[in-house]
């Protein structure tokens, strides 16, 4: 999502082309071809398809050593560091000098690379290590060595046909395998490369085994022989094909799925940031509490209804709980007939907004105002928290609704509109009830609970003497034989703390 939110976007690599249609579906970009500035040298012969892997490694083994005899330098692809070791170990029986590239030698891998185009190096390598890097044939020129003897084995290695590259197995994907080619026959330069393929391979056992298996069936190959031909490669190049159409299909679903909440956060960070540029919400503050006492009231005293129908004990209650509203309201229709549901409501309103300007009165208004926007920063990043918990736990099980004939799409578009939705109307009642909640003390009364947090953090330390070691005496044995009595109340957790906050004691000064 961060690359698509970029007014240009561009970028260069020579593998892009067989992923041409993912670049135009995701992010409308066209890929064209530039021509290489020189000809292609590089000979890239077809696969050979063996029936074992065994068989397989055996022929690779027998490549290197022709290539090690006639001192051309060769880099073999794997695509997993047990094969590589696997190489290495048949190769150190055949007493073939040559170097590892894994991850697990990769402190080495600059030097390694520097020496991979030298005259007769063998070079065995994952697919991930050296990427991005030109081999130059000859080896890194030194410093110290003259430009002479260098040109002379650089000759010596465009003698011999320049970089041979080796792969053992095909990738899932094309340009994988075409990032390994490339290792040979850059800027013109002569090369070959040759992948080595078995029917046990990972590609070939899914989707290619029955094709080929049955083909070299009825050739009659028997064991170390291989095939070698068009229809096979082109066999192997659509497979590739098809499982680059399944994970680009994912990453395509991946990436619709998580349009949904990208939507949903670009209107969060939207409303987060109005919050942090404006110095006052006090008119926010106002809108939403409107919206969460109409949202109150219609639940006891529903719009359009007759008196009978209406629950006023249980909103006085709820008036009280959320809101510290003390209000008689059954007394109020008693003393004044002419009140009905509107001028109810207002009334209602109107001591609410009242309550709410003494504080304003007692704190002042630029201390409330900060407290308004801390506490509406607070809850929105909290409560954002929790929704992208949320929408991911609704998101690994959405698929099941295919059992059911659904689009998991389509549902997870509705339910994490609900859920956004559910969201924000939890976000306006939590902050409306902090910020009414709050109760401001007066100057006299804080002074007393800060004399009183003194007092009891008035500590004095001492070094115990010497002789306290070897015993106690008997006033303080006496003492501590005495049991524990508190002085004040012992507050619960689940009580409002004494510090004023509105909170429970366990989710304030108590908290853990």
């Amino acid at each position: 999502n961060f690359f698509r939110m970029y007014n240009k976007l561009s970028g260069m690599t020579g593998t892009a082309d067989t992923e041409a249609f993912e670049f135009q579906q995701i992010y409308g970009l066209e890929v064209i071809v530039i021509p290489t500035h020189r000809d292609m040298a590089r000979d890239d012969a077809g696969d050979l398809v063996y029936l074992t892997a065994e068989e397989k490694y055996e022929a690779v083994i027998d490549d290197i050593e022709d290539c090690f005899k006639r001192k051309q330098p060769v880099l073999v692809g794997t695509t997993s560091i047990e094969v590589s070791e696997h190489l290495s170990s048949s190769l150190n029986k055949k007493k073939v000098p040559h170097e590892v590239l894994n991850a697990k030698q990769h402190e080495r891998e600059a030097q390694i690379i520097a020496n991979a185009g030298a005259l007769g190096s063998v070079t065995i390598a994952t697919n991930m290590a050296g990427r991005g890097t030109d081999i130059v044939l000859g080896g890194k020129k030194d410093e110290s060595e003259a430009s002479a003897d260098w040109e002379d084995k650089h000759q010596a290695v465009l003698d011999v046909g320049g970089l041979r590259v080796i792969g053992t197995e095909r990738h899932e994907s094309r340009r994988i395998d075409n990032q390994l080619r490339g290792r040979s026959g850059r800027q013109g330069d002569p090369g070959a490369s040759r992948f080595y393929l078995s029917l046990e391979d990972s590609l070939m056992r899914i989707f290619a085994s029955e094709r080929v298996s049955g083909l070299m069936q009825k050739l009659g190959l028997e064991k170390g022989e291989s095939i070698e031909h068009p229809w096979v490669s082109k066999a192997i190049e659509n497979a590739q094909r098809k499982v680059e159409g399944h994970n680009f299909d994912i990453r395509k679903q991946l990436l619709q799925y998580d349009d949904v909440a990208n939507d949903q956060r670009k209107v969060i960070y939207e409303q987060r940031n109005e919050i942090m540029e404006a110095s006052n919400i006090a008119d926010t503050i106002v809108s939403i509490r409107d919206d969460v006492v109409t949202d109150l009231i219609d639940q006891y005293i529903p719009l359009q209804s007759v008196e009978e129908q209406w629950d006023l004990t249980g909103l006085q209650t709820a008036l009280e709980d959320e809101f510290y509203c003390k209000l008689n309201i059954k007394e109020q229709l008693d003393e004044d007939e002419s009140l009905h549901e509107e001028s109810l409501r207002e009334l209602i309103s109107k001591s609410i907004n009242e309550d709410y300007a003494k504080k304003e009165i007692l704190a002042g208004a630029e201390v409330l105002r900060h407290f308004e926007k801390s506490v509406m920063l607070q809850t929105l990043d909290s409560m954002w928290r929790e929704h992208l918990g949320a929408m991911d736990h609704l998101r690994q099980g959405i698929h099941l609704r295919g059992y059911a004939q659904k689009d998991p799409k389509q549902e997870y578009k509705r339910e994490a509109f609900e859920l956004f939705t559910a969201m924000l109307d939890t976000l306006k009642r939590e902050v409306v009830m902090l910020v009414t909640k709050v109760q401001v003390r007066a100057e006299e009364d804080v002074q007393a609970v800060e004399q009183q947090r003194r007092i009891q953090q008035k500590m004095e330390f001492k070094h115990a003497d010497v002789n306290a070691l070897e015993g106690e005496s008997e006033a303080e044995a006496a003492e501590k034989g005495q049991p524990f009595q508190r002085t004040d109340k012992k507050v619960g957790r689940n009580e409002p703390c004494p510090c004023g906050s509105g909170k429970k004691f366990k989710q304030c000064h108590g908290k853990l």
